[in-house]
């Protein structure tokens, strides 16, 4: 059976829609070019009008009055003025085509130096998302690299400083071997002394790659708003945690994103480990939880490395001793473990009996030892055990009476073997500071950073972990000591600000008189007062409060 044809005007007028169409866009196209300015004038007049619509409803109802009149009044003096309605006409004009100008930036795309690194980035990552069985891989050599790249960002110097790709389904993303040769290649192939944050995304199979800023080491100690039990460690990047705090930084208030850890008896990581290279900021970390601590409770120090670097806290209010020597540290901590026991045996009493605890086991306790590693070698070589041992009862049952421990040491193997053990064991909030490796970050805090640590970092700044939580980049605020002159005078000023009172006057009487003093009384003076500060065996030693260890 034959067919028959389909009329003409069935077989002519799909082509006959197409050629109208392409005409009638073709005609607003046109149009579109002619009427381009009066578009443009019309948009501005009413964005202008909307602007004046809106200046009007903030006005006071007391002001609009004298608003109309000057209104009024200008409108009366171009009136008069000659020519001036038609001036009045052009400057309108000219403002509304100022403002309804299109502002929408052009995206032009990578130049030819940003296409060149993205497609050899692509290439650089085949092997690791290709497989010989894939029969329409994603990544493929002489690919094209948008088909996997889908955004990107370069800065000035023409390095990445963002990537978003797509990778197979097939990828172990959950392998952290299969990651950090990813990121490793990332990392080379985008520039190195920049750090890193790799986000993946394994449901939609996309890793997005960001170049962090650098975190602000202007933040100076300060008196941090802050609750109970609270101590900032430093501060993170923006967004990394729900809390904010107003700090001061170059002369201004602005909010930043800290730290804190808790404290107390229901703290789940009540005692601190803080490791570090020599000059990353340990020991000025330790300067700034004392400050915090003196707030609220009473701190023992330990230093062993006796470079009275903790001299300005010497005879505060608050400080029951600085110990500088093996048996001062060993008396001081040998009374921290008696002091924790009687705390805990009152507020057994005192449960039992159904009363409060009592007062003097609720203000906290803070023991502070810098570099207890330096004592443990002494002890050593004098056939004693390590003053760390006498850490134990503190560390295990401290928490429930709110004494807590920080310990800082160096950053001498990957999770600092010069730390005891009982230390390592009990210490759940960790914190790593200086340049380290990715293996010595996940060795002392349990799990690897997800960013890439730089090999050159100011001082203060590290990672920390509380707990079981996520690791956070840290910069720890600048607690510099207040006696060193190499100090500036802004940071200086600020720890002494936040310094307690003295326990007694430090200067004699005789200091107070306005009289010229002799080169020998002044050298004898600052003999007795260096004396102070570190253990001298055959140096007076000032009398510590009731229960407190005498400082050695």
């Amino acid at each position: 059976m034959a067919r028959r044809p389909l009329p003409r005007i069935l077989t002519s007028g799909s082509v006959q829609i197409a050629r109208g169409r392409d005409m009638a866009r073709t005609a607003a196209d046109s149009a579109t070019d002619v009427l381009h300015p009066l578009i443009t004038v019309t948009r501005g007049l009413r964005m202008l009008a909307t602007a004046g619509r809106r200046r009007w409803a903030g006005t006071p109802k007391d002001r609009r009055g004298p608003a109309l009149f000057l209104v009024a009044a200008c409108v009366l003096m171009i009136a008069l003025v000659p020519y001036g309605p038609l001036l009045a006409l052009i400057g309108v004009m000219a403002a509304a085509a100022r403002k309804g100008r299109d502002r929408t930036p052009v995206d032009t795309g990578p130049d030819e130096a940003e296409v060149r690194r993205l497609q050899s980035l692509y290439e650089a990552l085949v092997p690791h998302f290709s497989v010989p069985e894939d029969p329409s891989p994603l990544f493929a050599h002489g690919g094209e690299w948008s088909t996997a790249f889908d955004g990107y960002a370069f800065d000035d110097g023409g390095r990445l400083t963002r990537l978003r790709l797509t990778y197979p389904p097939y990828f172990p993303d959950g392998e952290p071997r299969a990651r950090a040769r990813v990121e490793q290649l990332l990392h080379a192939k985008s520039g190195r002394g920049r750090e890193y944050l790799f986000d993946w995304d394994e449901e939609a199979n996309q890793l997005v790659m960001t170049v962090l800023s650098p975190l602000p080491t202007t933040i100076a100690a300060q008196r941090f708003v802050t609750g109970p039990g609270e101590c900032v460690l430093g501060f993170t990047d923006e967004g990394a945690v729900r809390r904010t705090v107003p700090v001061v930084a170059d002369g201004e208030t602005r909010d930043a994103s800290p730290v804190l850890w808790r404290t107390g008896p229901r703290a789940t990581a009540p005692h601190l480990l803080v490791l570090g290279r020599p000059g990353s900021g340990a020991t000025g970390l330790l300067r700034s939880l004392a400050l915090q601590a003196l707030r609220h409770g009473d701190v023992l120090i330990v230093e062993g490395s006796g470079t009275g670097e903790f001299a300005c806290l010497t005879g505060r209010d608050g400080v029951l001793a600085v110990e500088c020597g093996l048996s001062g540290a060993r008396a001081g901590l040998e009374w921290a473990a008696h002091e924790t026991q009687r705390r805990l045996i009152a507020a057994d009493r005192a449960r039992q009996s159904g009363h409060p605890a009592p007062p003097d086991t609720r203000r906290p306790l803070w023991i502070l030892l810098d570099r207890p590693s330096a004592l443990g070698h002494l002890a050593a070589a004098d056939g004693r055990p390590d003053p760390q041992e006498l850490l134990q009862v503190p560390l295990r049952h401290g928490g429930a009476v709110r004494v807590t421990v920080v310990v800082a040491d160096q950053l001498d193997a990957p999770a600092g073997s010069a730390v005891a053990e009982t230390v390592r064991a009990h210490t759940h909030a960790r914190v790593v500071l200086g340049p380290v490796s990715p293996a010595q970050a996940e060795a002392v805090l349990g799990a690897p950073p997800h960013t890439t640590p730089t090999p050159d970092v100011p001082p203060g700044r590290g990672y920390a972990r509380l707990g079981g939580g996520p690791v956070l980049r840290l910069q720890v605020p600048a607690t510099p000591d207040p006696y060193d002159e190499t100090t500036s005078e802004t940071h200086r000023r600020a720890v002494l600000e936040l310094l307690p009172p003295r326990s007694a006057p430090a200067a004699a009487p005789a200091e107070a008189q306005d009289v010229q003093e002799v080169p020998d009384v002044r050298e004898a003076r600052d003999v007795r007062e260096a004396r102070d500060v570190r253990d001298v065996p055959d140096a007076p030693v000032e009398q510590a409060p009731v229960g407190a260890p005498a400082e050695g």
